[in-house]
């Protein structure tokens, strides 16, 4: 039965996996007296489950006091339900400090190897169970 709520297609395929961060490396380049910091961060990490596999990701963030957003690109290495290669994923979040969200898609035509021809969208979530990364294939 399909969800009348998702904005999957019928024949999309969900596929979630855990992560953890190895590497967070923040360069500030603009922290106003007023306003939100802006920051540019390499960020590192591993991947298990369905999505198994490294990546390595430039994210733009802003944060301050009431709320912090993100822009990333991240190019993961690996397989993706037992399919070998790379791809792009580019993915942006907002958190107001009561409700984080975040939103994403598979970069078309980023795909290597066995994931030629990915598509699909990503979500990512940090919460008290961990972090996880749920990948929606077209």
């Amino acid at each position: 039965m399909t969800d009348p709520n998702s904005s999957a297609p019928a024949t999309a395929r969900t596929l979630t996996a855990e992560f953890e961060v190895t590497g967070w490396d923040p360069s500030v380049y603009d922290e106003p007296a007023e306003g939100p910091a802006l920051a540019r961060v390499t960020v590192r990490k591993n991947f298990r489950g369905a999505v198994d596999g490294a990546s390595v990701a430039e994210v733009l963030t802003a944060a301050g006091p009431d709320g912090r957003g993100y822009v990333a690109s991240e190019r993961f290495t690996g397989s993706i339900d037992g399919r070998a290669g790379t791809v792009v994923f580019q993915h942006w979040g907002l958190d107001d400090g009561n409700d984080p969200r975040t939103f994403g898609h598979i970069v078309a035509g980023s795909g290597t190897g066995q994931l030629v021809g990915l598509a699909g969208e990503i979500t990512l979530v940090h919460d008290e169970a961990g972090a996880r990364v749920t990948l929606v294939l077209r």
